[in-house]
């Protein structure tokens, strides 16, 4: 696959994130996570594991700035994050696009908000587009697309505001396998082209071990292991997981 070059050169690069003793905890009875300290160097791709009911999904919604921690503090380089940061956009599970927006104009949400001229507006859309394999796709309607197609308009989205940081939450998780492998590889092209920072949350640990440099695993809100994902195995991962 071909990437831009024009995208790769002007996008800025991914930026660190630090977690310093962030505690999220919903009440009696109930998940959180923390407290939880965790280094994410600028460009590295981190993979998170775990269970259900782990802190994936307050974890994601604390860097995202849904949340705010009751605890600690998290930092996108030297600033702390004090609510939803135009350096970071996240893509989730399902698509969830405008099916009364072109392909393009779906993509072009974003940066609608930051006043780009229409003209460069329209070449950062149909560059971002051919990042993902969807050149020429901008006049088409959501309806007209595949599952894996409409995911590729979601990274795009993600994509287009050019940001430092890119959280996934399981956004394979409902394709096929051949649709998956294919976007799997295409998302670490993307990653090594662009040099963002990504935290990709999945269930599955095989995909954790393809795509991650690093792979946390979380149980019980806390971080039970952190690894290069080369010194690691899904049998580690599991046994790990189980406890």
């Amino acid at each position: 696959m071909t990437h831009p070059a024009t995208t790769a050169a002007t996008a800025p690069q991914g930026v660190s994130l630090t977690l310093d003793g962030v505690t999220y905890r919903y009440g009696r009875g109930h998940a959180g996570l923390g407290p939880l300290s965790l280094q994410v160097n600028a460009g590295e791709f981190l993979c998170v594991v775990g269970p259900s009911g782990s802190g994936k999904s307050t974890l994601l919604s604390l860097l995202a700035g849904f949340l705010r921690p009751q605890v600690g503090e998290i930092r996108l380089g030297e600033t702390a994050v004090r609510g939803p940061d135009p350096r970071l956009t996240l893509v989730q599970q399902e698509a969830a696009l405008f099916p009364w927006r072109t392909v393009a104009g779906n993509v072009a949400f974003g940066l609608e908000r930051q006043r780009l001229p229409r003209a460069g507006r329209d070449a950062r859309v149909e560059d971002t587009l051919r990042l993902v394999g969807l050149g020429g796709y901008g006049p088409r309607r959501v309806h007209e697309l595949s599952g894996g197609q409409r995911q590729r308009v979601s990274l795009a989205r993600a994509l287009a505001v050019q940001p430092q940081l890119l959280l996934l939450d399981e956004p394979f998780s409902a394709l096929d396998d051949r649709t998956r492998t294919a976007l799997s590889d295409e998302l670490l092209g993307i990653w090594w082209s662009q040099k963002v920072t990504v935290v990709f949350v999945t269930h599955n640990l095989e995909e954790a071990l393809a795509l991650g440099q690093r792979v946390v695993a979380l149980r019980g809100g806390e971080v039970v292991l952190d690894g290069a994902a080369r010194e690691l195995n899904v049998g580690r991962l599991r046994e790990t997981l189980e406890g």
